[in-house]
């Protein structure tokens, strides 16, 4: 698979398409994600951790009804693992960029993973670091790529 056409998820992408913020915010990604392929996908696994800590304490879901939903996306894409080389990555950005520790993390492991675009409502669109660029799906007028 070409590096340029591999795009990493953050969290809050994942915890709309679950159906946290609505069922509009919902349609949205999953209709986001059917103009993708699948295959290109790639999933941090900081945002997995995320994603059951928002759908458990944010949503109330049940830990055993958010662990599936966890699981389902880990089944479906590629994941970007947390290394100790990620981390210090993170670190630079955190220092360096000023990103909150845990989108550092997230954007670490996607260029690391080889992704070319960060899908992120809640990162600056636009913000490029090592090949990776954020980009805001909702966004009305967008960067271009």
């Amino acid at each position: 698979m070409p590096a340029e056409t591999r795009t990493a998820l953050d969290t809050n992408l994942l915890a709309y398409a679950e159906g946290v913020n609505g069922e509009a915010r919902r349609a949205d990604v999953l209709r986001l994600l059917t103009r993708l392929r699948a295959e290109d996908l790639v999933v941090p696994t900081q945002a997995l951790g995320e994603l059951f800590a928002v759908l458990t304490r944010k949503a109330h879901w049940p830990a055993d009804t958010a662990r599936r939903a966890v699981l389902g996306w880990h089944d479906a894409y590629a994941t970007a693992e947390t290394s100790s080389a990620v981390l210090l990555d993170a670190l630079e950005l955190a220092t360096t960029h000023r990103l909150g520790m845990w989108d550092a993390i997230i954007v670490a492991a996607s260029a690391q993973a080889g992704c070319r675009h960060l899908l992120s409502e809640d990162m600056q669109d636009g913000f490029t670091w090592r090949g990776i660029t954020i980009r805001n799906p909702f966004i009305t007028t967008p960067q271009p790529l």
